[in-house]
């Protein structure tokens, strides 16, 4: 199998969809003419022309507008947003309107756009573009909300976004652009709202989703060197829906839950997984729950500050020795 790296995997899918449905669309600054602020869109107006790959201007409420009243009439738009921090200057347009459109019609109108672009810190670019908002978004029933951790993800997830009748917010990561996977010449979907047991072990389950994914392997590649210890990383790839079963499927057998987020803590995703869990599952407990999440403060401007601001590999090894303690 041919390696691509997270940008390659998810042009791939935008490729492969241009190609198989002529109502596919991709629209944002810079898309076209530059081939997208971070190349994901590299080439693809050769490919397809400027009435498929669509330059717009510098205003989020406008063009997530186009797109959402496009795909009222049965285009399916992938919008790209340089950062996802501008969702703000379209939240009317998205949580307000696009997410609702759906149910009041009664299901007559369908609303099949994807939104997709960085949703990160540990880019140094400041507080107001480094925000991670899928648990603002996951809080408007009638959208979903997507966070890949790796290329192969990317690719089959960004893939049933595209064919997806809801608006679906696909939030990438831009220290994982260069990331690199085995990819399949074969076409491939991953559905939505299924998590993925990215390494399977029997003392203590660590949930994550995103980049914090990959914080979590490495720290449970130092527990089971050092410690002898096995930890299971479930990757929730989607936060709404929600893949409940597999979680509480972990849970119940380690007995002890450590929840990893880029997120702040403050009603983040760890906050409804908690719940959730002790809920559904609080006599299998045998340590209190515990969460790793970026420090409750705007993201810091400084680099070395920023870089422990998020979970990192040593935060989420503290966490782990202290659950199982």
């Amino acid at each position: 199998m041919p390696s691509l790296s997270y940008r390659e995997a998810i042009r791939m899918a935008l490729i492969e969809e241009l190609h198989r449905d002529p109502n596919v669309v991709v629209m944002g600054e810079e898309v076209a003419q530059f081939n997208g602020a971070y190349k994901v869109t590299e080439g693809l107006l050769e490919k397809f022309g400027p009435k498929r790959i669509v330059d717009t201007p510098i205003s989020e409420a406008g063009f997530v507008g186009l797109g959402i009243g496009a795909s009222m009439l049965g285009i399916r738009p992938v919008i790209e947003l340089m950062f996802w921090s501008f969702y703000s200057v379209a939240f009317d347009q998205i949580l307000n309107n696009a997410a609702n459109v759906r149910y009041m019609s009664g299901g007559q109108i369908h609303c099949p756009i994807v939104i997709r672009g960085p949703a990160n810190g540990g880019t140094n670019v400041g507080a107001t573009h480094s925000h991670t908002p899928e648990n603002v978004c996951a809080n408007h029933p009638g959208v979903k909300v997507v966070c890949p951790a790796t290329a192969y993800d990317a690719k089959g997830l960004l893939k049933s976004a595209i064919r997806d009748n809801d608006p679906v917010f696909f939030m990438e990561n831009t220290l994982l652009y260069g990331d690199r996977a085995e990819i399949p010449d074969e076409e491939y979907l991953i559905p939505i709202g299924q998590a993925n047991i990215k390494r399977p072990g029997i003392d203590l389950t660590i949930v994550a989703h995103g980049r914090a994914v990959i914080t979590s392997l490495a720290a449970a590649q130092i527990l089971e060197r050092d410690y002898d210890i096995s930890a299971e990383v479930v990757d929730l790839r989607s936060i709404r829906p929600l893949d409940e079963a597999t979680v509480l499927a972990s849970v119940r057998k380690t007995h002890r839950v450590l929840l990893v987020e880029e997120n702040k803590p403050f009603c983040g995703v760890g906050a409804q997984l908690s719940h959730m869990i002790q809920e559904q599952a609080f006599d299998e407990l045998d340590a209190p729950i515990r969460r790793v999440s970026s420090i409750d403060a705007p993201a810091i401007y400084s680099p070395p500050l920023e870089a422990e601001q998020l979970p990192t590999p040593q935060r989420v090894l503290r966490a782990a020795l202290e659950t199982l303690r």
